[in-house]
């Protein structure tokens, strides 16, 4: 029987962390994923090889066992010695005593739908040992995603269609979500290999940048920009809130560029669909003035000299 390297298979090293093993298997997975690979039977078994990798090394229990046999492989292989006398000192004290008699595969078949090496290795321990004909199923890996949305969705609300496996699902996006929220969608991630339900997809909502619009905690900051003139001279400035309120904004003569305007009760939603909102915060840019012509220059210039 081949010895299969689950750490060669998904390309890392052997003290790699849960992460990093995780991170691997999902790059490898969305490479060689059925759906992607339609008819391509080769996809179809190096998905298959790189799920099975996954099942053992992100499983505490399953990576102590392969790791303990696999560093002493061929001592074990040459001595003629059965998989199920090695494990069944795993059984002792653990509080489950895992089946030894036999092999796994003739006596149940190969329900995982793994490698004979796997069945060899981990067969025994989806049986309780009070129910040794009946196969303990495992669901199946679960998705992560990131689901970007604008700064008006996240503030109003609204409904997103994606697209899972060709099967196309709605979500409510509740007014108020902040960014980093996670979304659970039950039995929309991988196919379980033994039979058992489907994992689950967790959507990470990361909310985009905004040209004018920043978070403050629950407060909003809008940059205003404004002309020179008109931070000197004083006027007024009209823009529209992400509610769509319009808002008409005096700006005092003298205003200084950084010079913050609060507005309150007008800010982010401080929980999901509530009433309750942080304030509107208003910073003024002011832009100066570019590509002065020579007569402006001499005004300014002459501003200057009456200033001194």
């Amino acid at each position: 029987m081949e010895f299969k390297d689950y750490y060669k298979i998904l390309g890392v090293e052997k003290k790699a962390s849960t992460d990093e093993i995780k991170k691997a298997y999902r790059k490898l997975a969305m490479k060689y994923h059925p759906d992607r690979n339609p008819d391509d039977k080769s996809a179809e078994e190096k998905f298959k090889e790189i799920s099975e990798a996954h099942e053992v090394l992100s499983d505490p229990e399953k990576r102590k066992k392969y790791d303990r046999l696999g560093s002493n492989w061929k001592q074990y292989q040459t001595g003629g010695q059965d998989f199920s006398d090695i494990f069944s000192q795993f059984g002792k004290g653990g509080g489950r005593q895992y089946r030894t008699s036999g092999n796994f595969e003739d006596i149940f078949g190969n329900m995982s739908g793994f490698s004979d090496f796997f069945e060899s290795f981990f067969g025994g321990s989806s049986f309780d040992n009070d129910r040794s004909t009946s196969h303990r199923t495992t669901k199946g890996a679960d998705y992560e995603a990131t689901l970007y949305i604008m700064l008006e969705e996240a503030y109003s609300g609204t409904t997103k269609e994606i697209s899972i496996e060709g099967k196309k699902l709605r979500l409510k996006i509740n007014p108020g979500t902040k960014d980093g929220k996670k979304l659970r969608l039950s039995k929309q991630g991988a196919v379980s290999q033994s039979g058992g339900d489907r994992g689950d997809l967790y959507l990470t909502i990361k909310i985009q940048k905004h040209p004018f619009y920043e978070f403050d905690g629950t407060n909003l900051v809008y940059d205003l920009s404004i002309d020179l003139y008109s931070a000197v001279l004083g006027s007024k400035k009209k823009f529209k809130t992400l509610s769509g309120k319009n808002i008409n904004l005096s700006i005092p003569p003298g205003t200084d560029s950084g010079q913050l305007f609060r507005i309150k009760d007008m800010g982010f939603t401080i929980e999901e669909n509530s009433n309750h909102f942080g304030d509107l915060i208003i910073r003024i840019k002011v832009e100066l003035p570019k590509n002065l012509s020579s007569e402006e220059k001499k005004l300014f210039k002459s501003l200057s000299e009456i200033r001194k």
